[in-house]
């Protein structure tokens, strides 16, 4: 079995002024995921979680200005701002089998974005 929840770079990786809620719950959402993991590993069960940053969603872009959009671009090492197959890709990893040896585990998906 796999269980995979989304996170967000927001919380765990990083924190967002303004976004203290939304921070709070996706960092919970990553506790939860390392100690259900340990639970249920007995079971052949793993847990995971992949922590999106800039995607390229209708409620990541809407009501956003162009310059501010372009300067977030430019914070991304690798150039673009993320598409939902990226984060999807990754998803679809954690659920087959090559991924059987993966659990508890947080897996950012930003383009470098968080990289210090």
């Amino acid at each position: 079995g796999r269980i995979i929840n989304i996170s967000s770079i927001a919380g765990p990786v990083v924190g967002f002024p303004g976004l203290t809620h939304y921070c709070a719950s996706k960092a919970a959402l990553v506790g939860f995921t390392k100690a259900l993991a340990l639970e249920v590993a007995k079971f052949n069960i793993t847990v995971n979680a992949v922590a999106p940053g800039p995607i390229e969603t209708p409620g990541t872009t809407k009501g956003v200005d162009r310059a501010q959009l372009e300067a977030v671009v430019r914070a991304i090492p690798v150039g673009r701002i993320g598409r939902p197959s990226d984060v999807a890709s990754v998803v679809l990893f954690l659920a087959s089998e090559e991924a059987s040896f993966i659990t508890g585990q947080l897996i950012v998906v930003d383009g470098g974005y968080t990289v210090q």
